[in-house]
């Protein structure tokens, strides 16, 4: 896993984006950058042949995860980029990188850039964990974290939001929805207010440019890549603006061809649905010790209930500064986020949560919250020291949203006959509705890749199917199928062996498996491959 400070783990765990913490291709071709453009003149070449200068990643007296880095053998700089590519002779920012050096250098393969999803996601402390992930094709590469324009160590925006994410429910009524319309459009404002002048800039298009601009400033021909969730779109999206400076490219969790928007989440109900459902047998074999049913369908009846209950007025949980009001807009986005992994200790914090939940939903008078429960409410309902703003950002700043309250509320009604519970929240208005129109156009995967693309059937967030999408849209790749798991993210997290395996073999050579593989969860650690 990566080594994220604890705001920035529960950033990612709530929001992928909620779809967290998503993907691969949206829909029309852009304004096309000749790639023999990107870094050969145009006012780029001081970008791509500035000097890194590698150091200490402490930043500050109080900088644990920088000194532990350090304590890792990794390395930093920062990487100075065009604010706007179209301006290179314009304000500049800076974009935090990072370097695990190759130790095996008589065998040394090349660098390998890191990205962990988000939008937003930061990579700058991941390579020790990933390094452990690839066991000992590792010593091969530089392996290389970033932290994304404007996210964490880079250049900063903070659009100075009251929560740390934007991702809720409509509720079960219209007055519920009506309230979400205003705190979305407040969202938008707030960032416009904070940053006007960053916001048409805060885009994967960008992104992918500046990954460039790494691949050269580190003299590197090809670069390598390992993407998470959106990060899988990112490492799309570069493929495409720039063919033949990439090697080996491993896309973990992908969205499919035209699912990359705003609404990232529409379209995964059932999926959600049946993670909750899996979830909820587990939950029903220890009601000894969670108390929420002794089948799966009582589990599902006390999720139903504690739901209506937040709907009737907000559930009292907590006691002293960690006491917390939830709402049916609040509660389900728990849910969502709880069966996004399917491991013991995942689902019993989940199992925990529902727990306080239900005992609040009968009345009973709040006591103290764990502090893993009064950690995740207090970021996801206050917002937490880390900036905020910069998922949407990007989202808003890629792909143009619907603008009409009414064509959400629409499709929340729909939605909400076949998917009452997570219906209304991945139907939902957010600020992208009331952001300004992207300056470019998306981008379409349109050139072959030969990746390898990696998913889990049961994944709650980018769904199954739209791996599958990606994989006949790039027919040189090859999909690694891992059956039976409602998990989102496998490579170096999840601990299938099979899946791992597969993996750096194909970091370690370089060669794709001649055809599309399955691995099969089971349980202890004997996993097998089809």
């Amino acid at each position: 896993m990566t080594t994220l400070s604890s705001a920035a783990r529960r950033a990612c765990a709530v929001s992928l984006v909620l779809a967290a913490c998503l993907t691969t291709s949206p829909a029309v071709a852009a304004a096309a950058w000749a790639p023999a453009q990107e870094g050969s003149g145009a006012g780029l070449d001081r970008y791509y042949r500035q000097h890194l200068g590698w150091g200490s990643c402490v930043k500050g007296s109080d900088d644990t995860a920088g000194r532990v880095l350090d304590e890792a053998g990794v390395q930093c700089a920062d990487l100075t980029v065009p604010l706007d590519y179209a301006d290179p002779a314009g304000r500049t920012i800076t974009v935090a990188v990072s370097r695990l050096k190759a130790t095996d250098t008589r065998h040394r393969i090349g660098s390998i850039l890191l990205n962990n999803g988000g939008p937003g996601g930061p990579s700058v402390e991941s390579p020790p964990d990933v390094r452990k992930a690839m066991k000992d094709v590792g010593a091969r590469y530089d392996i290389i974290g970033f932290d994304p324009r404007f996210v964490g160590r880079s250049t900063p925006l903070d659009c100075g939001w009251p929560v740390g994410v934007a991702w809720f429910s409509a509720g079960t009524s219209r007055a519920g929805f009506d309230r979400q319309v205003t705190l979305q459009k407040s969202l938008a404002d707030k960032c416009r207010a904070a940053g006007a002048s960053m916001l048409p800039h805060i885009t994967t298009r960008n992104t992918a440019r500046d990954m460039d601009v790494i691949r050269g400033a580190l003299g590197e021909r090809k670069i390598s890549y390992l993407g998470y969730s959106y990060g899988t779109y990112l490492g799309a999206v570069y493929t495409q603006m720039f063919p033949g400076r990439y090697d080996r490219v491993v896309l973990d969790g992908a969205i499919g061809p035209g699912d990359y928007r705003p609404r990232l989440l529409k379209g995964s109900e059932r999926e959600n649905e049946k993670a909750l459902s899996d979830w909820a047998a587990w939950a029903a074999q220890r009601h000894d010790t969670y108390g929420l049913g002794r089948t799966r369908a009582e589990v599902l009846a006390t999720v139903d209930r504690v739901v209506a209950a937040s709907a009737r007025g907000p559930l009292a949980v907590g006691v002293g500064a960690d006491a917390f009001r939830l709402d049916d807009s609040q509660v389900p986005v728990l849910l969502l986020t709880g069966v996004a992994d399917d491991t013991d200790p995942t689902r019993a914090s989940l199992a925990e949560q529902l727990s306080v939940l239900h005992m609040a939903a009968q009345g009973a008078a709040p006591t103290t919250l764990s502090p893993g429960f009064a950690a995740t409410l207090r970021y996801m309902l206050r917002g937490g020291a880390e900036p905020s703003g910069v998922q949407l950002a990007i989202l808003c700043g890629d792909v143009a949203a619907p603008r009409d309250p009414e064509l959400y509320w629409r499709d929340i009604e729909r939605s909400r006959a076949a998917h009452p519970l997570f219906g209304p929240l991945t139907n939902n208005i957010g600020a992208c509705a009331f952001w300004d129109r992207p300056r470019e156009e998306p981008t379409r995967v349109r050139r072959d890749v030969p990746a390898l693309i990696v998913a889990a059937t049961g994944d709650p967030r980018t769904t199954y199917k739209g791996s599958v999408a990606l994989r006949s849209l790039l027919p040189s790749s090859r999909l690694v199928t891992l059956e039976g798991a409602n998990r989102h993210a496998l490579f170096g997290r999840y601990g299938n062996t099979c899946v791992d395996n597969e993996v750096n073999r194909y970091l370690a050579t370089g060669k794709l498996p001649t055809k599309d593989l399955t691995c099969v969860k089971q349980t202890g650690r004997g996993l097998s491959r089809n």
